[in-house]
């Protein structure tokens, strides 16, 4: 988590000192993003007011309007909870970091991989797609005034934030979803240690009596790195769930007012064309709010099919023993494991491949109803 660790450190929102594998809020850092936050909260409010009430800064038709006030409640929302879930957020790192030391230098290896990769190439994306947003869509479309330009610097910096918060929430995801593979590839290395014992034709000895009870020890083991994953996961769904509200909101309602901003004209009737000038804008935007969210939904979709399977893998070493105390311990992990619904979900909300359909279908159905409005303001005229 590195790299995210230190964009949030260069944006002054990462208020801890890592010491010897441990977490602590450093006083001057934690001073630093209040600081940072108070005045972020100061610009959010000055750059509403600047659109809503005085104008200063017009996009010059309601739908932008209202998609930028949308952009900045949201965005200044995740900054202020970010900044209050400072506590919180520093256990549930603790819990992730304590957690993924169990795990094998390999996996550890390629976890790293992917998260360095998948951190640093996003806030690469971010800045590009800013860059054509600054030097394209705004020298075509609006009229550019330090207000706009300021607006837009501001704009980068708190999706900078929200991005980092995002992509903390989708490293500790796939720490967690590690965390059940193991616990996975353990119990299914269990199980053909069983089974072997069956087709074997050496008699019951004191070595079976010897493998039964480090059988034994083995699951009593993985229920307690279940018991503590499972508790990492309600941890993780507690401290983001606002967050992650907030960002489900953003990229629906940005991609929707975008979508129609770029593609839908009027010219006599709806007219359906892209203005090839800002074509490659248009990808950029659409683009990184679509893999943000499908990564999102990867992430969390694909460790709770994990968290999942570690049922189907119990009932099946179940069958695969006769020891009864063996059956016993195994279906204690059983009901343990019923009593804990591993899914990802933001107050309700389960991240999903079932979200992704859903907010593909809510944006179809608005763009139709934006389409309707627009329709109907031009015959009334």
């Amino acid at each position: 988590m590195y790299p995210c660790f230190t964009f949030c450190h260069i944006l002054g929102m990462f208020p801890y000192n890592i010491n010897a594998l441990t977490f602590e809020i450093s006083k001057p850092k934690y001073i630093l993003s209040t600081v940072v936050t108070c005045v972020c909260c100061i610009f959010d409010l000055a750059i509403l007011y600047s659109i809503i009430i005085s104008k200063a800064i017009n996009y010059e038709d309601i739908i932008s309007n209202l998609e930028a006030i949308n952009y900045f409640i949201f965005s200044g929302f995740i900054l202020i909870m970010t900044h209050i879930l400072t506590g919180p957020r520093m256990r549930l790192l603790q819990t992730i970091l304590k957690i993924s030391l169990k795990l094998s230098r390999d996996s550890f290896q390629k976890l790293s991989k992917l998260v360095h990769l998948k951190d640093i190439l996003g806030n690469i994306f971010l800045f590009v797609n800013t860059w054509m947003y600054f030097y394209k869509k705004q020298s075509i479309q609006y009229k550019s005034n330090y207000l706009n330009v300021f607006a837009i610097i501001f704009g980068t910096y708190i999706a900078l934030v929200a991005l980092q918060m995002n992509f903390m929430y989708m490293n500790c995801v796939y720490i967690l979803k590690a965390c059940f593979k193991k616990i996975n590839d353990r119990l299914s290395h269990m199980q053909r240690l069983m089974i072997n014992d069956i087709k074997s034709s050496v008699p019951r000895s004191s070595y079976h009596i010897q493998r039964n009870q480090f059988l034994l020890i083995e699951i009593k083991t993985i229920k307690k790195q279940h018991l503590m994953v499972s508790n990492a996961v309600q941890m993780l769904n507690m401290v983001f769930s606002l967050q992650l509200l907030a960002v489900v909101t953003i990229t629906f309602v940005e991609t929707t007012f975008e979508l129609y901003s770029y593609v839908v004209r009027w010219q006599g009737k709806v007219f359906i064309s892209l203005d090839r000038r800002l074509l490659d804008c248009f990808l950029t935007t659409m683009s990184y709010y679509a893999i943000k969210l499908a990564l999102l939904v990867w992430f969390c979709e694909t460790g709770k099919n994990q968290a999942q399977e570690i049922s189907t893998i119990v009932h099946d070493v179940i069958n695969s023993t006769s020891d009864e105390q063996i059956k016993n311990e195994l279906q204690l992990f059983c009901l343990q494991i019923l009593h804990r619904k591993n899914i990802f979900s933001a107050k309700g909300l389960t991240i999903d491949a079932t979200l992704l359909t859903g907010i593909v279908g809510s944006i179809t159905i608005y763009m139709l109803i934006l389409i309707q409005f627009l329709i109907t303001m031009h015959s009334c005229e």
